[in-house]
């Protein structure tokens, strides 16, 4: 490796015009970018209106029940929001000239001057080839000068190599001492350049600003109150609608991620409650407060009432529907004519839980039950229990699908019945 040129002027312009290349396509971008912002902003404010009022639309069952067509919708709030989308709409109008100004007047400018600094990289670049080529010329030059005993193969390639370093040396410092003379010159320049373009860059912020205010200033929405800040504006526009939320029902459903009951062998419907998920179907409320809400909706078929009786085995009842044939119970299309082939695909269901002792099965005479699965209360007055405790019912139907009331100790309350299993 031989020596290499350096020359401190050179270098120390060149620095100062690798910051100029920088700054100038940051000026270009940012120039972009605010351009970009303002109209961005201001869709996206037309955006945020659409999307209130679609918010404040007419929200109806028609789809679900023909019968419940019931409007409930703020045609005033919408009214707010259309007007408003329409004053941003004239307000983007507005903006329009100044915005413009600013790509002609910032944008195309840093765009010209990006040009020139180009050109300039390229001349740059040259220098920078031309002064690879002039110090190998010249390392080529020194060992032939410094090679003693010379011959005449020597003495040719040491004239070839003088009139090449001779060459190089006019292509290097031709480019050289024009960028070192240029680029003090561009430096000055681009002072002159900045100037007028912050200025106008300034001015043209300030005009957008100001038409920003005074247009905002001037909003006269009868539906907006602006004379009270954002956060008690909130508050009295918001009401009691947090309560009201947070009354409803489905806000507090949980699931205690406890075993899946397998379905009714007397029916293919789902149960409207589930290891404390909600079915697929709906379910009908009684009046009275023991049936006030049911697990399963109502159905052609209901199994038959709890009794004291030893209650039949999965397996007789496959056997006694067989022996009916054509009975009362339905069943779908699908499961073909023969239950013995679709008992055998069905998936069996979980064990029972164990017994518990003997002792346990009755407090006092009372008549009690035995919890299949966990449950979790799903509202007030419901009661919660583990799989395996006891509960000594209070009240209760001849339906496992409905809800019954029991106590486990001081604790009393609501529970489905299709999560317990009666203790004979």
């Amino acid at each position: 490796m031989g020596d290499i040129t350096k020359d401190a002027i050179y270098i120390d312009a060149e620095r100062r015009f690798a910051d100029l290349e920088t700054e100038t396509k940051r000026l270009h971008d940012e120039s972009r970018k605010y351009f970009e912002a303002i109209n961005g902003m201001l869709d996206h404010q037309i955006e945020f209106s659409q999307a209130c009022a679609e918010i404040y639309k007419p929200i109806s069952g028609r789809a679900s029940d023909p019968d419940s067509y019931v409007i409930d919708g703020n045609p005033e709030g919408i009214r707010a929001c259309e007007e408003y989308e329409k004053i941003v709409q004239e307000l983007k109008a507005s903006l329009q000239p100044e915005l413009e100004l600013i790509e002609s007047r910032v944008v195309k400018p840093a765009d010209e001057l990006s040009d020139i600094i180009k050109a300039i990289r390229k001349t740059a670049a040259k220098r920078d080839h031309k002064q690879v080529d002039y110090d190998r010329h010249k390392n080529t030059l020194k060992k032939l000068q410094e090679k003693k005993d010379k011959n005449l193969k020597d003495e040719k390639a040491l004239y070839k190599a003088e009139n090449d370093m001779e060459m190089a040396t006019q292509e290097y410092e031709y480019f050289n001492n024009l960028l070192k003379e240029e680029l003090p010159a561009m430096f000055g320049l681009e002072r002159e350049f900045i100037l007028p373009l912050f200025q106008s860059f300034y001015y043209m912020q300030l005009n957008v600003f100001y038409t920003l205010h005074e247009k905002m200033q001037s909003i006269d929405i009868g539906y907006f109150n602006l004379t009270n800040g954002i956060e008690e504006a909130f508050e009295e526009a918001r009401g009691d609608t947090q309560a009201q939320t947070e009354a409803l029902g489905m806000t507090k459903f949980k699931t205690t991620g406890g075993p899946r009951r397998p379905l009714s062998k007397f029916t293919t419907s789902r149960l409207a409650i589930e290891n404390g998920r909600a079915g697929s179907t709906s379910s009908a409320a009684s009046t009275s407060p023991s049936t006030r809400r049911l697990t399963m909706d109502g159905y052609d078929n209901p199994p038959p009432p709890y009794s004291t009786e030893t209650k039949p085995s999965h397996s007789s009842a496959l056997v006694a529907s067989s022996a009916y044939g054509a009975s009362d119970i339905n069943r779908s299309p699908s499961t073909g004519s023969s239950w013995t082939s679709a008992a055998k695909a069905k998936a069996a269901p979980p064990p029972p839980k164990p017994k518990p002792k003997p002792g346990a099965l009755r407090v006092g005479g009372a008549e009690t039950v035995t919890a299949l699965y966990d449950y979790e209360a799903q509202a007030e007055g419901d009661l919660s229990f583990s799989a395996g405790e006891v509960v000594e019912i209070v009240t209760r139907t001849g339906n496992e699908n409905e809800w019954w009331v029991g106590k486990i100790g001081a604790r009393q309350g609501q529970f489905p019945g299709n999560y317990v299993q009666l203790n004979s």
